[in-house]
């Protein structure tokens, strides 16, 4: 692949998880080794469109840390990327406000992830800054001139949405932005609850701090296959969680198939087939804790924010110059 400007990024609401790593880490640390411009976004002002509050603003200061250790626990490596936080680049409010005129309300409101989110929130009445959450990414992406956007199969909507905006700018004022592509990235790990998707919120998440005994503990937990009365009965591989996570994780590939066909004739009871997976996680998981305390000791993740920022300041800065200068306000 060409190499190219990619952004990336996540809202700091806590600790990551193991659908995240699915989903998005692991591609990015793909796209970190091929070489690519890649910029990772701390995502803070997306985090206060669910609601603002001294109390959720303490919480993000708290959640960077977690989410910064959890790029370096995985192996996101500052001096190959650039990790910057989104309230560091002051000019992704002034390019969201002229984005915003060049998109009707009717339109955000059809945009499918938003309105999941409000219906899993139980939100009403979104607020403005809810409904504008696709501009805001939409000028996260223009800011940097990113090329390509890594998303999951369920967050292509929003990237349509940057790609509309950014479209409809080009062509009223001359080409300012590439037109960003998706680079359908990941898949989508189901929750230990059996639910479609992981989630913190959901409380049916595995993280990637998660100790030994915690990992355990969630496993033999885990939603199997609830038509199953005996270990003896045959049961489903299809739409079962613990067979969707060792297909996800598990090194040993030929093992993993012989447990669906042990599964699927009644020969092995789910105690040990989650004891399998519960082993399979903590391998895949144990240098991943070991590193997050070392550098949760050791990094100075101010100044990983710092550096970033003072990388992408000047871009943003000569983007939005251009971008006022292509209306006529410059």
């Amino acid at each position: 692949m060409e190499k190219k400007r990619i952004l990336t990024g996540d809202r700091p609401t806590g600790p990551l998880h193991l659908g995240h790593y699915v989903g998005t880490l692991k591609a990015r640390l793909e796209l970190q080794e091929q070489g690519n411009e890649v910029f990772i976004l701390v995502a803070d002002y997306h985090t206060l469109t669910r609601g603002i509050s001294a109390e959720k603003t303490k919480e993000i200061k708290i959640n960077t840390r977690e989410l910064l250790l959890d790029y370096l626990a995985v192996g996101l490596d500052p001096k190959k990327i650039t990790i910057y936080r989104q309230s560091d680049v002051p000019a992704v409010a002034e390019l969201a406000l002229l984005f915003g005129m060049l998109v009707t309300v009717p339109r955000l409101s059809r945009v499918p992830t938003l309105k999941e989110v409000m219906r899993d929130e139980k939100i009403e009445n979104p607020s403005f800054g809810l409904l504008g959450y696709p501009v805001l990414q939409s000028a996260d992406i223009a800011l940097v001139k990113g090329e390509l956007v890594p998303v999951g199969k369920d967050q292509s909507s929003h990237l349509e949405v940057a790609r509309e905006i950014i479209h409809r700018f080009n062509s009223e004022f001359g080409e300012v932005f590439p037109e960003p592509e998706a680079l359908i990235k990941g898949d989508v790990l189901p929750g230990t609850d059996g639910k479609a998707k992981m989630s913190k919120s959901l409380g049916n998440a595995i993280m990637l701090s998660d100790d030994e005994k915690t990992v355990k503990e969630k496993v033999m937990g885990m939603y199997t296959d609830p038509t199953r009365v005996h270990s003896t009965d045959p049961g489903h591989v299809e739409g079962n969680p613990v067979f969707a996570y060792l297909d996800a994780f598990g090194q040993d590939q030929t093992k993993v198939s012989e447990f669906k066909d042990r599964y699927q004739k009644g020969t092995v009871g789910d105690v040990e087939l989650k004891e399998y997976l519960a082993s399979v996680l903590n391998e895949f998981l144990a240098p991943i804790r070991t590193r997050r305390q070392e550098f949760s000791k050791a990094a100075d993740l101010d100044k990983i924010l710092e550096e970033g920022k003072n990388k992408v300041l000047p871009i943003a800065a000569e983007t939005l110059k251009q971008a006022r200068r292509a209306i006529g306000i410059e």
